[in-house]
């Protein structure tokens, strides 16, 4: 009698209450059918009915459980909605790999899971060399499934991943990885969905505004309108997906390159875009640790790579020609800010960077970039550069201490607070981080690959950035001629750097599983 008190929950209220993965499977099925729209259109029949098929079925399947787990608590607290996390970038792929396999037909379910896998963790990762084998729908199909990762991790950062302090957020908050700084170890079912919606509704429009307005002035730029799409998602998302092999193919030139350059800037800190995390109590944007080591590193190493270039080109005289040189700092600015924020997307003057000097600069320097990262809760990977910045000030006052061995640090409380258990915190990240590229790199140098190959591939999963496998090395690494035990080892790289070590440690916390 209690329960028929209470009013009727409006229908959206009630698809709320239900488990974050099924919702996430009724958002994937759902953006299935716009390729399924587009191949019709192109009349790409069979992809669009594949397409057009899988997209229904996951349509229904999602409702007939939705109205089976009607009135239910999903319950588990925060635990729920981070074992959907990781079954994001592990189950789901599977199901998204249904219609990419149907639509191409030539290809093993192995390595369609392996590329949707990479597409969801915005790795960018390709088994498909040649572009050209995928049509247009299937090359629009990866660059949705690479922009809903980027909104899912936007989205779970402030409401997930936040509370719990891991992806970043330990640095600076109070508690320990894996627990929240209140008393209680998380927060209710209720609470979890109430944080989801919110940050949801702030932030999806946001995502998708940006993503519209770079893929209009991709398009005035000359570029064709899916590949304008398609590079204007890989932006946001830092997936580095493009249909037609990178920049060097794309109509918009140098300046659709410095349109995607501002847009990648929100890479770099939330702040550009939110002030909804405890990494935005900077004071403004300019006052961000993270904004300002980013904007040094964009600044300050392509200022070293002109100098190399201009000493190795003047011994030829090339130095003379102003407009190469030009064509040679823009290309090393823009590729430094692609690999730093882990979208990896190369400038088409990045070649003539190397042409100008006659000096090939090595893959090692664009390797070292990703492993950096871009900002704590937006969608690049690698490090993050608020650990960077917590283990540099720490290291500025350690050496205040040899001199001064009495100070009392004045940095104010943030300052205090990042010197004393964030970079502890993020010492022991970094030395996590380190560990699983050690041991990825000995696995995959076990299945038969050379050591250099196997460093390459552990680097690129675990700072989610595929493009790296093209340029790091002389020659470009192929995924497709690698061996079903290397492309496992690999695709869980990039689960791993999608999620963090921190945060799957979190899901063993005996706390989480109580209740």
């Amino acid at each position: 009698m209690g329960d028929r008190a209470h009013p009727k929950q409006p229908f959206w209220a009630s698809v709320l209450q239900l488990p974050l993965f099924l919702l996430l499977l009724g958002v994937f099925s759902s953006a299935m059918l716009v390729p399924a729209v587009y191949g019709g259109m192109v009349r790409d029949l069979d992809a669009a009915r594949a397409f057009l098929y899988a997209g229904l079925l996951g349509v229904v399947v999602f409702a007939l459980i939705g109205l089976a787990h009607a009135g239910r608590d999903p319950g588990h607290g925060t635990l729920g909605p981070l074992m959907s996390l990781f079954s994001a970038f592990t189950v789901l792929p599977a199901i998204l790999a249904v219609p990419f396999y149907e639509g191409l037909g030539t290809t093993t379910f192995l390595n369609a899971y392996v590329e949707m896998v990479s597409a969801i963790t915005t790795t960018g990762a390709t088994l498909f060399d040649d572009p050209a084998r995928l049509n247009g729908t299937l090359h629009l199909w990866r660059s949705i499934v690479g922009w809903l990762g980027g909104l899912l991790m936007w989205i779970a950062a402030s409401a997930i991943l936040a509370p719990l302090n891991l992806g970043g957020f330990e640095v600076t908050a109070r508690a320990e990885p894996g627990r929240s700084s209140s008393r209680d170890i998380g927060m209710s079912g209720a609470e979890v969905r109430m944080r989801i919606l919110k940050v949801s509704s702030v932030l999806i429009p946001i995502y998708t505004g940006l993503t519209l307005l770079l893929w209009v002035l991709l398009a005035v730029g000359g570029d064709v309108g899916l590949v304008a799409l398609c590079h204007a998602m890989a932006i946001l998302a830092t997936s580095g997906i493009s249909p037609v092999g990178g920049l060097s193919a794309a109509g918009s030139g140098i300046a659709g390159e410095a349109v995607m350059l501002l847009f990648m800037l929100f890479a770099l800190s939330r702040l550009t875009f939110s002030t909804d995390t405890t990494t935005a109590e900077s004071g403004g944007l300019w006052q961000d640790p993270e904004f300002r080591i980013g904007a040094l590193v964009v600044l300050a190493v392509p200022v070293f790579l002109f100098l190399r270039h201009f000493l190795g080109a003047y011994d030829v005289e090339a130095e003379r020609d102003l407009l190469s040189a030009g064509r040679a700092l823009w290309g090393s600015a823009f590729t430094v800010l692609s690999f730093l924020t882990t979208t990896g997307f190369a400038s088409a003057n990045w070649v003539d960077a190397q042409a100008w000097s006659g000096l090939e600069t090595p893959g090692l320097l664009l390797m070292g970039l990703a492993l950096i990262g871009g900002g704590v809760a937006t969608t690049a990977g690698g490090v993050k550069l608020l650990r960077v910045f917590a283990l540099y000030r720490n290291g500025v006052r350690e050496m205040e201490r040899l001199v001064h061995p009495s100070s009392v640090s004045s940095a104010g409380p943030r300052g205090r607070r990042l010197q004393k258990d964030g970079a502890f915190i993020a010492w022991i990240f970094f030395m996590l981080f380190a560990l699983s590229l050690a041991l990825i790199t000995i696995l995959l140098a076990l299945t038969g690959l050379p050591f250099d190959t196997s460093l390459v591939l552990a680097v690129s999963g675990l700072s989610t950035t595929g493009p790296l496998l093209e340029v790091a090395k002389e020659v470009p690494i192929s995924l497709t001629e690698l061996n079903t035990g290397a492309k496992a080892i690999f695709t869980a790289a990039m689960v791993l750097g999608r999620l963090e070590t921190l945060a799957i440690i979190a899901l063993f916390t005996p706390d989480l599983w109580r209740g």
